[in-house]
């Protein structure tokens, strides 16, 4: 019995991300191919392809600031870790306090930090 296209799709949206990964890597076998999108020159040929939007941050603490009680309070909100994992990563600056948020709850994260007087990078 042979599978439609759709039965095909909806059994991979049935799987996790690794067997998925598991699955491409097995058809790049099989058939001696390459799951890499093909990127097509559009009109003018030398231009350089629009940059996806970053869709997920990673917010790094790069300084403590003068206020350090403030930013492990800070940190603890954001992160939900304890006192001593919380102290520990200011401590450690820079640290990566957290790691693929959304770009609001990212900007949101960044501007309580800074008002606890720490420095954050968003990456």
């Amino acid at each position: 019995m042979a599978l439609s296209k759709d039965d095909i799709i909806n059994a991979v949206a049935d799987m996790s991300v690794m067997e998925v990964a598991e699955l491409i890597e097995a058809m790049e076998e099989k058939f001696g191919v390459t799951a890499a999108a093909a990127v097509v020159a559009g009109p003018g040929g030398g231009e350089a392809e629009a940059e996806e939007e970053q869709t997920e941050f990673d917010l790094v603490l790069t300084g403590a600031g003068a206020k350090k009680v403030n930013v492990i309070k800070a940190v603890r909100e954001i992160t939900g870790l304890g006192l001593k994992e919380a102290k520990g990563a200011v401590d450690g600056a820079p640290a990566t306090i957290k790691e693929a948020m959304s770009k609001e709850d990212a900007e949101e994260a960044k501007t309580k930090l800074e008002e606890a007087g720490a420095s954050v990078e968003l990456k």
